[in-house]
């Protein structure tokens, strides 16, 4: 019989193998959901209801639920916190768990988030995503993460790489996005020229055997928002990324792909 489970903690490091030695490869914010489709000892092999990325997790580092909320959180995408990082309360014990930017809030109603039979006191803003404003929404997003530290797998402001990033931020405009740079780099259109970018596109680079290896977002004319180190704004032009501090082109364009209609 199928498993599920969601992410009752701040963050979830989940992992290419089932050891605590093994690499990072994404994380599971507070609110997130799975399916559970493997188990070897204590770890848990997942697949991310948001995207559909398998991983390993530690089984003590969740709680389960049911096939139908299952299905039912993963419709439509949640409501989902804004603030860099706000508290939610547990109601019955009265415990606080620091949640971080872009975290799901299930079930949420003025203020309240239930989950696996628990419910949790929630004040914090919100995202309140909006078609007509969406590029708007992306830029103001996008810089709550600035200067957030580069971390290989990560999707939180205290450690993020790239593409997580992108992730996030489209989530919390309500469009969800696959988790990898090359993934995403098959959302939406391409475009022909940089001239032609607006807000909220992105913009993938490659490596000198051509494979897709990094990715930021347009929040400016000819300015770009992406993670490298840490979350950084730099000027783009057809050659690449121009690192605003070092004075010399620090990734080589492949692509703009426009995924906001």
């Amino acid at each position: 019989m199928p498993t599920y489970g969601i992410c009752n903690l701040s963050v979830i490091p989940c992992r290419e193998e089932p050891s605590d030695k093994s690499q990072m490869v994404t994380q599971l914010l507070f609110g997130e959901s799975f399916e559970v489709i493997g188990k070897r000892n204590q770890w848990r092999k997942i697949r991310n209801g948001l995207d559909g990325y398998e991983s390993w997790i530690d089984e003590k580092q969740f709680v389960e639920i049911d096939q139908n909320a299952f299905e039912a959180l993963n419709k439509k995408l949640p409501v989902c916190a804004s603030d860099l990082v706000q508290l939610v309360k547990h109601t019955k014990s009265g415990s606080m768990i620091p949640i971080v930017a872009g975290s799901s809030l299930p079930n949420y109603h003025q203020g309240s988030i239930a989950f696996a039979d628990e419910s949790y006191e929630f004040d914090g803003e919100i995202n309140h995503p909006d078609p007509d404003e969406a590029r708007k929404q992306l830029v103001e997003f996008a810089m709550v993460f600035r200067n957030a530290p580069y971390l290989w797998g990560g999707r939180s402001p205290f450690g993020i790489d790239c593409s997580g990033l992108m992730q996030v931020l489209y989530k919390m405009v309500g469009i969800p996005l696959q988790r990898d740079a090359y993934q995403q780099a098959e959302e939406g259109y391409t475009l022909s020229f940089v001239e032609e970018a607006e807000l909220g596109d992105l913009a993938f680079f490659d490596n000198d055997e051509g494979k897709i290896i990094h990715v930021g977002m347009m929040v400016g004319a000819n300015a770009i928002i992406h993670a490298a180190g840490r979350v950084r704004v730099d000027k783009l032009d057809h050659q690449g990324i121009f690192n605003v501090d070092t004075g010399k082109y620090s990734h080589k364009l492949r692509l703009i792909r426009r995924v906001l209609d």
